[in-house]
């Protein structure tokens, strides 16, 4: 009764919206964003509504993800025309003068070099920043940064409130006026960015689709509360908690749109036209994000003309063929791979493994660190029917979680088969046989509203019990985007079912996110993780997994760098370290009076300021 009154709530409001109404466009998706900061947000919900109100420093040009255009630094720097220097590892950007933000303010090179060292300074767990750490320092996190330079740990610098012991202060002082601050700086109308060394995707990385590179005001991030710019505070802003950033839940940059509001209850986010964009002003004046996790109500708003495009559920997709109002565009190149990945030490308080004990009700913290426990679950997945029936062909198999389109794809890797034997094999040699003898049960959880992620969390389900009659109890468990994701930071999922969407066009972006021990995933898959792929071993020539990462993104040689990316996907296959479900294929269904759309795989949503409605 509870879910109907909400349809029919959602169904009244969507009523009152016009059916063709060329100054306003309503995209009905799946979810909300976890944030608005743009140092913190790392999915693509946040990511859309980031990418519409702030600009960055360039930009790719239409539906290329190696050739740029200029934003707010009126050239893309290149060796030709003088704007990178000494070999790649210096880069100059003219600002753009007469740029305003949404409150008025202007843009000046100082607000540019703000936002960058704001945001490496910041260095929130289980974000984005550590791209512009390895662009620029060549190491993946502030904490490394800071250890290098005051030569101590971390957790003996600091004390349990976050600031700096006596001893260190100074040091710490120093790091920012040494370190941090000589990265970035403003040379006139110009800003001038310094790598330690040449880093080829550094332009992708900062390119317009990383927020993580927006361009934020000075004055107003420090009236609201961010980081003051001073030496002497920095530390008191470092790995702030999500909901306590100023900009959680706000958002105000110089981009073709301004954000208005975020309502939480509906999942809903209004943004509206900034006429006075320096590019012009957009054409649609007033846009509506609204996350809707029924597919039916979705489909009904687009056959409406309630909606303009919807997040489309593959396996409905023949719902809506045939209507002549409705254009339907396959086949979209993505980027992008959907993996099932494990916790391998579960937090001890998750609510997610039972009993925590191997007794039949429950799982112990560290059960998947087990390979075989692991394997048992690549192989009750029906990789093939998830692809023919839910996707209805719009994926495919991969090896690993590397996409193809990149170095280092390999088709003739071996794929993980759906077995129900193979499942039953592997159960009986988890934990030395005791898995299959006192039985096991957990939870598979996946993000509400995504249907194709849903049915592998019931495939795991379904298999696990079939082979494991009274032995296996796994529960199924949808959870809002925003409580997924928390649950995933929080370490508290035995198994998870996540995307990748590249956030620069390189196989450094996916290898070390999913299989480095300072990866974005590593964080949510847990220690016993992070003691795997950092620990030495024989079969990778004495060297950790993480090592070897390491090297393929430091080689210079394609050919060289292909070859070792082979190699480490051929020890994760083996040991099963995350089960790479499908690579999608891009499906996009709009009104047919939506105009101007156009792909490209780096971006997190839409640009809605590319588009316009024609009848």
């Amino acid at each position: 009764m509870k879910k109907l009154l909400v349809f029919l709530s959602i169904f009244v409001t969507v009523l009152a919206l016009a059916a063709f109404d060329p100054t306003t466009y309503v995209e009905a998706t799946i979810g909300e964003a976890d944030t608005l900061d743009p140092h913190l947000a790392y999915d693509t919900a946040s990511g859309e509504v980031l990418y519409n109100v702030y600009d960055n420093l360039i930009g790719y040009k239409g539906s290329s993800v190696s050739e740029f255009v200029p934003k707010l630094s009126t050239q893309v720097p290149t060796v030709q025309n003088g704007l990178v220097r000494d070999g790649g590892k210096t880069y100059v950007f003219p600002i753009r003068k007469n740029v305003k933000f949404h409150n008025g303010n202007p843009l000046t090179p100082e607000d540019v070099e703000y936002s960058f060292e704001r945001g490496l300074l910041y260095d929130p767990a289980g974000g984005p920043m550590w791209m512009l750490f390895y662009a620029l320092f060549g190491v993946h996190s502030l904490d490394e940064l800071i250890e290098d330079y005051v030569k101590a740990p971390v957790d003996q610098i600091f004390d349990k409130n976050g600031e700096p012991k006596a001893e260190y202060k100074q040091k710490l002082v120093d790091f920012y006026k040494n370190v941090i601050d000589p990265v970035v700086q403003v040379q006139g109308d110009n800003v001038v960015i310094k790598l330690v060394r040449p880093y080829g995707p550094f332009m992708n990385i900062i390119a317009h689709s990383g927020h993580w590179a927006a361009i934020l005001d000075k004055e107003t991030s420090i009236k609201l509360g961010l980081w003051d710019g001073k030496a002497d505070t920095w530390w008191k802003y470092r790995d702030l908690q999500k909901e306590k950033s100023p900009y959680y839940a706000y958002a105000m940059g110089t981009g073709p749109y301004k954000f208005v509001e975020w309502d939480r209850k509906q999942q809903k986010v209004t943004l509206a036209a900034n006429d006075d964009y320096w590019a012009g002003a957009p054409k649609i004046k007033k846009v509506i994000i609204w996350g809707i996790d029924e597919w039916s109500t979705r489909r009904v708003m687009l056959e409406r003309g309630d909606a303009d495009s919807i997040a489309v559920t593959l396996e409905y997709l023949d719902q809506v063929r045939g209507n002549k109002d409705i254009t339907i565009i396959e086949n979209i190149p993505q980027l992008s791979t959907t993996v099932l990945a494990f916790g391998w030490s579960i937090s001890p308080t998750s609510k997610y493994i039972g009993s925590g004990k191997l007794d039949g009700n429950g799982i112990p913290p560290d059960f998947f660190s087990d390979v075989y426990a692991r394997k048992a679950v690549a192989a009750a997945i029906n990789y093939d029917a998830l692809i023919r029936d839910v996707l209805k062909g719009f994926g495919k198999r991969v090896p690993t979680v590397l996409p193809e389109g990149l170095l280092g794809f390999d088709p003739t890797l071996p794929l993980y088969k759906f077995n129900i034997k193979t499942v039953q094999d592997n159960l009986k040699l988890a934990w030395n046989g005791q898995a299959w003898a006192k039985g096991f049960k957990f939870s598979v959880a996946f993000n509400q509203g995504n249907v194709a992620r849903q049915r592998v969390a019931e495939m795991v389900k379904m298999y696990l019990e079939m082979a494991a009659p009274g032995k296996a109890k796994i529960d199924v468990q949808p959870l809002q985007w925003p409580t997924f994701l928390d649950a995933t930071n929080r370490g508290e999922l035995p198994i998870f079912i996540l995307g990748w969407l590249a956030d620069f066009p390189d196989p450094d972006n996916f290898i070390f996110t999913y299989y480095h021990s300072k990866g974005d995933y590593s964080s949510r898959q847990g220690a016993n993780f992070k003691k795997f792929v950092s620990t030495p071993r024989k079969e990778l020539g004495n060297k950790s997994l993480d090592e070897l990462i390491e090297q393929a993104a430091a080689e210079t040689d394609p050919a060289v760098r292909g070859k070792l990316y082979i190699q480490i996907q051929k020890f994760a296959i083996d040991n099963c370290i995350s089960v790479p479900v499908y690579q999608p294929v891009g499906v996009r269904v709009q009104r047919s009076w939506v105009k101007g759309w156009y792909p490209n795989p780096m971006r997190p949503g839409m640009d809605f300021y590319s588009v316009y409605k024609q009848q």
